[in-house]
């Protein structure tokens, strides 16, 4: 399986995204070979930008893709890697962080306790924090 992340999404969407051929080949693929799939995580960051929530799943569901609550099990791994990524912000003096986990933990977590992979062009948070996860990136 091949967990999308948001930003694979949203250029898939949006023919003027940099990023647009290959995400949409990213969805192609993982939907052709071991499945393709999205977070809720995902679908909440698409539902929140999107001007129809509601237009958001329908549309995911069309590409051939599939969603996926968050397992229990990726809870702790999710706050031990959210608590480094804390700590390495306030001591380089990047200040402190919001409380709540960001989206990105979320879902690395949720890829490292199923053993999948992860498609994004957002590569360096989910190597630092995630390394046992395989990346797929631009």
């Amino acid at each position: 399986m091949t967990l999308l992340d948001t930003n694979v999404i949203v250029d898939a969407l949006d023919k003027s995204q940099a990023d647009h051929q290959w995400a949409k080949k990213q969805i192609e693929d993982a939907v052709a070979a071991e499945g393709g799939g999205i977070s809720v995580v995902t679908l909440a960051e698409l539902c929140a930008g999107a001007r129809n929530p509601a237009d958001v799943e329908p549309e995911i569901r069309r590409l051939g893709l599939t969603v996926h609550d968050v397992p229990a099990a990726a809870a702790s791994i999710c706050g031990k890697a959210y608590r480094r990524y804390a700590a390495a912000r306030r001591s380089s003096g990047g200040g402190l962080s919001p409380k709540m986990p960001l989206p990105d933990f979320f879902i690395g977590a949720q890829a490292e306790v199923m053993d999948w992979k992860i498609a994004t062009r957002d590569q360096g948070r989910f190597e630092k924090y995630f390394p046992t996860v395989v990346l797929v990136t631009p």
